[in-house]
């Protein structure tokens, strides 16, 4: 299965192209093998191979730095089929995208010129390292600290929960190169880290769902970063180029969430349909009906907001209210949604026979991860109200 784009860009019909791609690639790379990789937690190589072989890693990557460049909405809806298949899948993928994103939207021309097109072929692969023990929606409380000698940084600190850091070679590193600055934001720059000499992955973390892709635990120990690794070139700037990549992110985990929705639906509508009780088949039960009838509801309000949010980062808008809304509601469909299948499904929903337990196990992350649904409530309430000042 070649790619079928060439590198000129994406025109919308490049893009549907891409998406039939997308789907081939799932039914014949993906599906057969996710039972048994995700309840061995393996590491999926092969379809990251195959990934790379697709030109996935470059997806939203300019045509002149050798990507895709489609769009976010056409970019969210690739998501939305990955997480419905296996949602590990589109981690390894948008982990990296941020990565890639951000040094495309703020790093410096040098770094774009370098960096890019090794992100796009897969040749260089990894996340962002914001999440610290003590760190995570208070990203400003890092303690991570990058001190300059001459034209290298040393680095110094750890980092927890980081996405294709065990797998990958590069991270975009969260420091505080200056860490009595206040505001402590005015402290705090994004760094290129490759992986080197005191770059040390401690620890693989076991978790509940989300198997297969490596989320770990990184110590920096007098770790050394050249100054030209600087996204952008000027300290202080980092948490504000972190937080253009979390819209993105945000935008990524509502399509997952509405990935997972939209699975379990389609399991629960299937099964309903061929199990029996009481003499005829349960989605002809009322009980059943109701639990369909706001599954399929909230899958459709979810695909809404998250094309809503996409389209508004395509024009280039400021939509942290439009991510943090489709972020908190499509990931609490997904979750919803996961748990009324099992439901519906009964004794055999918590088999690891079906999907059910896997998408059951999957969805609380997404509730959590890329800023807590708590934390959107608040950002869509401040926004409401910065938008519609009395």
């Amino acid at each position: 299965m070649e790619s079928p784009i060439s590198s000129q860009g994406a025109t919308p019909e490049e893009e549907q192209m891409i998406l039939d791609t997308v789907e081939k690639f799932l039914e014949a790379e993906v599906k057969p093998y996710v039972h048994q990789l995700d309840h061995d937690d393996e590491y999926p190589q092969a379809i990251v191979d195959k990934m790379k072989e697709l030109g996935f890693f470059g997806l939203m990557i300019d045509p002149e730095f050798g990507g895709f460049g489609i769009s976010t909405l056409t970019y969210a809806r690739i998501i939305e089929k990955i997480s419905a298949v296996w949602m590990s899948v589109s981690g390894i993928i948008n982990s990296h995208m941020i990565m890639a994103m951000t040094v495309q939207r703020c790093g410096t021309e040098e770094q774009k010129a370098h960096y890019l097109p090794k992100f796009a072929t897969g040749e260089l692969r990894g996340g962002v390292g914001l999440t610290e023990p003590d760190a995570g929606t208070d990203l400003q409380n890092i303690r991570t600290v990058a001190k300059r000698e001459g034209d290298e940084y040393v680095v110094n600190g750890n980092k927890m929960w980081i996405t294709n850091s065990g797998s990958g070679n590069c991270i975009l590193l969260l420091v505080k190169t200056d860490p009595t600055a206040e505001p402590r934001h005015k402290g705090m720059s994004l760094l290129i880290a490759e992986k080197g000499p005191g770059f040390v992955v401690s620890k693989k973390l076991e978790k509940l769902g989300y198997k297969g892709i490596d989320s770990c635990a990184l110590a920096f120990e007098d770790y050394r970063v050249p100054v030209e690794r600087l996204v952008g070139g000027v300290e202080g700037k980092g948490l504000k180029q972190v937080l253009g990549g979390l819209e993105l992110g945000r935008i990524n985990v509502a399509a997952r969430g509405l990935g997972i929705a939209q699975a379990a639906l389609n399991e629960a509508v299937a099964y309903s349909q061929t199990r029996k009780t009481f003499g005829k088949p349960i989605c002809e039960h009322q009980a059943i009906q109701l639990k369909l009838g706001e599954m399929a509801t909230r899958v459709t309000a979810a695909r809404l907001l998250t094309e809503n949010a996409a389209m508004a980062y395509d024009r280039g808008e400021r939509c942290d209210m439009e991510a943090g809304m489709a972020k908190f509601f499509a990931t609490e469909a997904g979750l919803e949604n996961a748990t009324e299948a099992m439901r519906i499904f009964g004794g055999y929903g918590y088999s690891k026979e079906y999907p059910i337990e896997r998408l059951y196990r999957d969805a609380p992350l997404l509730t959590i991860g890329e800023g807590t649904n708590e934390l959107q409530r608040i950002i869509i309430a401040k926004q409401i109200i910065a938008r519609n000042p009395a």
